[in-house]
């Protein structure tokens, strides 16, 4: 799991100096369901599709 979550909505309560989430869960959706072939389908710039 990740240790460190960034973030660059520092108008968001969770936001943290640093761009740091304090958030003590991240919730990533999919614009296109369940299913997403690339990241610009997510709201998660980390995405990574798997095989």
């Amino acid at each position: 799991m990740a240790q460190d979550v960034l973030c660059e909505v520092n108008n968001c309560t969770h936001w943290r100096n640093g761009n740091k989430c304090s958030a003590t869960q991240i919730y990533v959706v999919s614009h296109t369901g369940a299913h997403a072939d690339r990241q610009e389908e997510t709201d998660c710039k980390t995405f990574e599709r798997n095989a």
